[in-house]
């Protein structure tokens, strides 16, 4: 559709028009100028067309592009005209502000009016107004910084202010006499001259550069030559203009500049000036402007130093530093198209009817059209032309129904009888600023776009067909018929004119589907050629490595190349199809997923993540482009949800059209593979987790990467290699929409109508197809492609590490340093996908480790944040760190946890501290006797005690503990604990940290003797476990939990070992498999694990085992319960013995309820796993329930419940036992001195000494210097050993020490074995409460 595209012949008037020629407005504007500014788009975008060297199987998959918004072209033309107007937008903003009173926008010019009061506030110069703009419109939803109260901009460009245009000298005689000659030249050697050739200084000329310029690739041509040249000169009406020199120039005002500032010589160059010269109002002030210095040529003012005039036929020019363009193009494609391009139609052609025009008007003729581009002719426009850019006009939803539609989609042949043009006589009702937007195609649906140009296909002289034979030999220029634009004429394929119809139109194509064969050809064809897209992503090419499906028959190959065309116009085809293709494809859901499925199903990981490898690296920027366009569709709300909007209060703006989970699952697990590809290749799985635990801790290169000789270089390219991929703005910005989109998807689930169990239309969740995915054993997925065993395994290892290393990356780059995130957006999102990955650890085979997230944990405040984070709520917006303790690491989160005790355990103390004070001055202050002081003191004791004070004696300590313990308060356990010595034993000391170590020592050691009946400890891993039916009190139970809670409350260790089922049960994690108890009962977890793995053509299992499906343990010693074991819905409680005053058990004989030797089943075959299962639960669960949940009651008295969140089962153990292992080499860096130095004689004979030690004496050491065997959580870092000179050990003194503070006091011997002797001594007489 042109400017002189007629009306048709029966009266009917194109879209807009009101059926006599002339357009109707709509509303209150016209609409046929925004029409004309539609088609024009069309007709000057470069189309894409499949080479004719393709292979046959490609033509099958090729389709027509009807729709505008679908040409890769006009959408890259389209996304740069967006940003311009945004850019403009925002520095009218940051200039000149909204004028609002109550504005908000922290970048409005207004608001900081506003905040300064009365104070002066400076005004951005332009090039820092440029800067701040072109960083708040680059931004993700940059609209979103607009100030609301923006009004439409009036004003012209500030960058506008410095361009000046000046005219040309005249050229000298000579050398138009040369520019004529070469001109003539040309035209006789190769045919005519097409008017259509860039004429510099005219906008038909401008324009086509720029298009061409606009895809990276030169302007798109013709390749087809004549078969014959052309020898007699072209008539006049064909001969082009003369291109001579411009007759004017433009520059600009020398304006004063710091040349060391970075963003003055960065922003200030011509390159971001542009942004705002070439906005419509920029663009429309140059055409004044230059249309004002052709008027003073014509005026006969050009003698004079004029700077306004231009001749008459260069209407226009470019700005400064752009303006002069060569007329020799030196491309090999316009010389070809010069000679094919149509010549422009007699006064008398079969297709124009001139008598249609009410007045002729200068025009210059565009490229592959019979059309002209109307120019105004006078010295004036006739009208004057709004500059404003953002002038809005009510338009309707619709405004090209009807006039963006293929002829062919009408099902229609092309009208070819003579047509006339359109009458001129309309006014422009709206602005060229308006126009120019560059929105005109949202409203654009799918399947209407401009009529096409068609083509003629019969032999025409001057012109080489397709098959490379020449047409007839003269042929008049009316009988040229109108040959579509010039990126259309790409395409080489042969077509047969007594097979294709008349009406037959040269669209766009693309391909409608990819699949492995094809990517594969299209990447090795871009590589081949050279056409890769330039980028930063490791390798820069990849070729095909893999064996492919043996049904998929040989690859593609390319035909023989035409000798008629060249190959760099083949190139440039290619180039321009397989970008075309890329992006029709990726940027439609629909069209993606049905690419990348088969059968129903996606393709498995390795073979969609070999397709996106390779797609990344011939085109990375348009390929991470297109999917975030695609993924746009994750946001659409289901129908449900948009049947439920009300006329009056729309939740959605329109009806979309949605996905459903399960689609939108694929169409995430595709985009997610794509960011995958594009992180380096990596051999081995150690280089990929070393690389991402650098990144983890938010560090592009860790400490790992240095050695003695410098820095170590593979892993050191390998970081940075990941630093570029995992910073590339287009796959952040896909990786921020991807997970803010499965925030969305699950609100959307829960906003929907809630469905009965059972209905069978539960919706998936979004991520489950990716997970599903990810089932690397899953053997019923979808495997095209076959790969290597090694890089199989490596793949397996690569997605799930991959995955983790985006959303932290997205976390990191979104975090604002606040421990309270959002619950939704990127960062939400991400930690979703984090959680569920966390969830399925087991089956995406991840250890707990590679889900640390250090760079959190280094920058938040281990002292106040985990104490405010007691009293956060979680909620769909709003959620904290501390929500997610596996990002944290171990280390950290004992950290957090002892801070929340300590903060706890500090106001217990001083609400304590300020209730004594003030009953002190009550007293003090009323008159009250020593009785009433008396009583009141003792009523108040417990309340204004600052300690947990025990007193317990050396005989009795198990009984003492539990009469101390028994009823206190919650208040008076959460104080700081002493422990006073027995006076009956006349010890004396001030417990400072030591003795309460050893006090608990000595109770749980106590406490865990059989003789309590409380524990029993297995012999060979020292394991204890509940006595099942233990005669013993359940308060016993209750307050052993209590005295291990204080312990650790108080940060303690204790010498005891506990099975691992114990600390899961203990946080409420489930014990269900044998790993759980293989630590505490290991010959039993062997035996049932040889009965799972017992293959049965050995034997039947009930032959072999000869086990009953029953669960056996020993009471009283000497006696077996036994019991058959039932699904948890009917089993039975375990017999219970509660004892008597007399020491014996009240209840029945504890063998009356065993089953007889044929009452319980067998384990067999079929029930085997059933039977692990179930012997599991009644080990660690059903036969001692009553007592754990007494001591599980008592554990938790000293913690709030959300604290212990924050701990593993691993964690909690390493609080309660420490850890056993003992590293002299590192007690030796972690310790201190006093009185020695770590070179005396006597210290390197201690290290000497104590290196040699088995384990048992080193534990004997660490217990004699600091009270405990073990060392506590956190490592020997956290332990504080120091050894102080005592004398010079003449008087044979013993080593002594200080428990409380860890000192050990050590002579100065004589010589070594003195010193050895002495110290073997003193660690085996040191029983008992030492010294505080």
């Amino acid at each position: 559709m042109t400017p002189d595209t007629p009306r048709p012949p029966d009266g009917r008037g194109v879209a807009g028009s009101n059926g006599h020629g002339q357009y109707q407005g709509h509303s209150k504007g016209g609409m046929g100028e925004l029409d004309i500014l539609a088609a024009g788009l069309w007709e000057e975008a470069r189309f894409a067309r499949l080479p004719c060297d393709a292979p046959s199987e490609l033509r099958d998959l090729v389709e027509d592009i009807e729709n505008p918004k679908r040409v890769y072209s006009i959408h890259r033309a389209t996304r740069r005209h967006n940003f311009q107007l945004l850019v403009q937008k925002f520095i009218v903003q940051i200039r000149d502000g909204c004028g609002a009173q109550n504005c908000s926008t922290p970048t409005c010019f207004t608001y900081r009016k506003r905040l300064a009061g009365r104070g002066p506030t400076r005004r951005y110069n332009t090039t820092s107004a440029r800067a701040l703009a072109i960083y708040q419109a680059s931004r993700d939803n940059p609209e979103n910084g607009l100030c609301p109260s923006l009004r439409p901009v009036k004003a012209l460009p500030a960058a506008l202010n410095q361009l000046v245009f000046v005219p040309n000298p005249k050229p000298s005689l000579r050398e138009d006499q040369v520019s004529s000659a070469s001109v003539k030249g040309k035209a006789i050697a190769g045919g005519a001259v097409s008017p259509k050739s860039p004429v510099i200084g005219t906008q038909s000329g401008l324009a086509r550069t720029r298009s061409g310029s606009g895809s990276g690739s030169g302007s798109a041509t013709s390749s087809r030559a004549p078969k014959e040249p052309q020898t007699s000169p072209p008539k006049t009406g064909n001969f082009p203009k003369q291109p001579t020199r411009p007759s004017f120039s433009g520059s600009e005002e020398p304006v004063s500049k710091d040349y060391r500032s970075f963003a003055a010589n960065v922003f200030g160059s011509v390159a971001f000036k542009m942004l705002e010269w070439l906005t419509p109002a920029g663009i429309e002030d140059m055409f004044r402007k230059t249309q004002d210095l052709q008027s003073g040529l014509k005026g006969g003012q050009s003698q004079a130093p004029n700077p306004y005039s231009i001749p008459e036929h260069e209407p226009f020019s470019s700005p400064p530093q752009s303006l002069t363009h060569s007329s020799e193009q030196g491309h090999a494609r316009k010389e070809v198209r010069e000679k094919v391009n149509k010549t422009e139609k007699g006064p008398k052609g079969d297709r124009l009817n001139h008598d249609s025009l009410p007045s002729p008007r200068s025009g210059v003729q565009r490229r592959n059209s019979n059309t002209k581009v109307l120019t105004p002719s006078g010295s004036k426009p006739k009208h004057q032309l709004s500059i404003d850019p953002f002038a809005t006009e009510t338009l309707s939803d619709d405004p090209y129904s009807g006039l963006l539609k293929s002829p062919r989609a009408n099902g229609g042949p092309t009208d070819k009888s003579a047509r006339g043009l359109k009458s001129t006589s309309s006014k422009l009702s709206l602005p060229i600023s308006q126009l120019s937007s560059a929105g005109f195609f949202d409203d654009v649906s799918l399947e209407k776009m401009p009529p096409p140009k068609p083509v003629d296909l019969k032999p025409k002289a001057n012109r080489t067909q397709m098959d490379g034979t020449g047409g007839s030999e003269s042929s008049s220029p009316g009988e040229f018929d109108v040959v579509s634009r010039s990126g259309s004429s790409n395409s080489f394929q042969a077509v047969d004119p007594e097979t294709e119809p008349e009406d037959e139109s040269e669209l766009p194509q693309a391909l409608s589907k990819l699949n492995v064969e094809v990517v594969d050809f299209i990447c090795d064809v871009i590589q081949e050629d050279g056409a890769a897209e330039k980028h930063m992503l490791e390798p820069p090419s990849v070729k095909r490595f893999h064996t492919g499906d043996t049904r998929q028959g040989k690859p593609l190959k390319r035909k023989s190349r035409p000798l008629n065309i060249s190959r760099a116009d083949l190139k440039l085809e290619w180039k321009l199809f397989v970008e075309q293709t890329l992006f029709y494809i990726l940027s439609n859901p629909e069209l993606l997923i049905r690419s990348f499925t088969k059968k129903g199903q996606l393709y498995d990981s390795h073979t969609l993540w070999y397709c996106m490898l390779r797609m990344t690296r011939i085109a990375p920027r348009l390929v991470f482009d297109s999917l975030w366009m695609a993924a746009a569709s994750l946001f659409a709300p289901p129908k449900s949800l948009q049947s439920l909007r009300s006329p009056t209060a729309k939740l959605f703006p329109k009806d979309e059209k949605s996905l459903s989970n399960t689609e939108a699952g694929r169409l995430m697990s595709i985009c997610l593979h794509a960011l995958i590809a594009a992180a380096p290749l990596v051999a081995s799985k150690k280089k990929l987790d070393d690389v991402s635990r650098t990144r983890a801790q938010g560090m592009t290169l860790g400490g790992s990467e240095f050695t003695s000789q410098g820095l170590a270089d593979p892993l050191l390219d390998i970081c940075l290699q990941y630093e570029d991929a995992f910073s590339d703005d287009l796959a952040l910005r896909l990786a921020k929409r991807l997970f803010a989109a499965i925030c969305t998807r699950r609100y959307y689930d829960a906003m929907g109508e809630p469905s009965y169990e059972g209905d069978g239309n539960e919706e998936p969740d979004v991520l489950a197809p990716l997970f599903s995915q990810l089932d690397f054993r899953n053997r019923d997925a979808i495997y095209i492609c076959n790969f290597t065993l090694s890089e199989n395994s490596l793949h397996e290892a690569r997605v799930p590490i991959l995955l983790l290393d985006w959303a932290r990356m997205v976390m990191m780059s979104d975090w604002d340093g606040n421990p309270e995130v959002p619950g939704d957006g990127p960062f939400g999102g991400a930690l979703a996908l984090v959680e569920t990955m966390h969830n399925k650890r087991h089956e995406l085979q991840l250890e707990d480790t590679q889900f640390l997230s250090e760079f959190f944990g280094d920058r938040l405040d281990v002292m106040q944040m985990p104490t405010l984070w007691l009293s956060h709520t979680r909620t769909q917006q709003k959620m904290h760190l501390l929500d997610f303790p596996y990002l944290f690491n171990p280390t950290t989160l004992v950290t957090y946890f002892r801070s929340i005790n300590f903060s706890r355990m500090a106001r217990s103390f001083e609400e304590a501290t300020s209730l004594q004070d003030k009953i002190e001055v009550v007293i003090s202050r009323l008159s009250i006797n020593r009785h009433d002081q008396n009583v009141l003191n003792d009523r108040l004791k417990t309340a204004e005690s600052k300690y947990l004070m025990l007193e317990i004696s050396r005989d009795n300590i198990v009984r003492d503990t539990f009469n101390q313990l028994w009823r206190r308060e919650e208040r008076e356990l959460l104080k700081p604990i002493k422990v006073r010595l027995g006076k009956e034993s006349f010890e004396e000391g001030i417990d400072s940290g030591g003795i309460q170590q050893e006090f608990f020592r000595v109770a749980i050691a106590e406490i865990m003797k059989p003789g309590h009946c409380i524990f029993t400890v297995d012999d060979r891993t020292r394991m204890a476990w509940f006595v099942p039916g233990s005669m013993e009190p359940l308060w016993k139970f209750e307050l052993v939990g209590l005295l291990v809670s204080l312990a650790v409350y108080n940060g303690l260790t204790l010498p005891v070992t506990f099975p691992k089922a114990l600390y899961r049960k203990l946080l409420g994690e489930p014990v269900t498999d044998l790993i759980h108890i293989a630590d505490g009962w290991p010959q039993l977890a062997s035996s049932l694990t040889e009965l799972l793995d017992h293959n049965e053509k050995a034997g039947l299992v009930e032959d072999i085992f000869c086990v009953t499906y029953e669960f056996s343990a020993e009471v009283f010693g000497s006696r077996v319960v036994s019991r058959e074991m039932k699904p948890p819905s009917t089993e039975e409680e375990w017999p219970q013995f509660p004892q008597t005053v007399a020491g014996t058990s009240s209840g029945p004989d504890p063998t009356l309820g065993n089953p007889g030797p044929d009452d319980a089943p067998m384990v067999t075959g079929a029930n085997r796993i059933a039977y692990v299962h179930d012997y599991i639960r009644y080990l660690a669960d059903v036969s001692v329930r009553p007592q754990f949940e007494a001591f599980s009651r008592g554990f938790r008295m000293c913690f709030h419940p959300k604290s212990l969140t924050l701990l593993s089962s691993n964690i909690l153990q390493s609080l309660v036992e420490g850890a056993q292992d003992i590293d002299i080499a590192k007690l030796r860096k972690a310790a201190r001195y006093v009185g020695y130095d770590p070179t005396d004689r006597v210290v390197k004979d201690f290290w000497s000494i104590v290196k040699r030690y088995d384990d048992n004496m080193k534990r004997k050491l660490l217990e004699f210097v600091t009270a405990s065997d073990r060392v506590p959580s956190g490592g020997i870092d956290k332990l504080q050993f120091i050894i102080q000179r005592n004398g010079d050990g003449e008087n044979n003194h013993l080593p002594t020490s200080y428990t409380c503070y860890g000192i050990l006091l050590l002579p100065s011997y004589k010589d070594k074995e003195v010193l050895r002797q002495r110290l073997a001594t003193a660690l085996e007489n040191s029983q008992g409460f030492g010294n505080p």
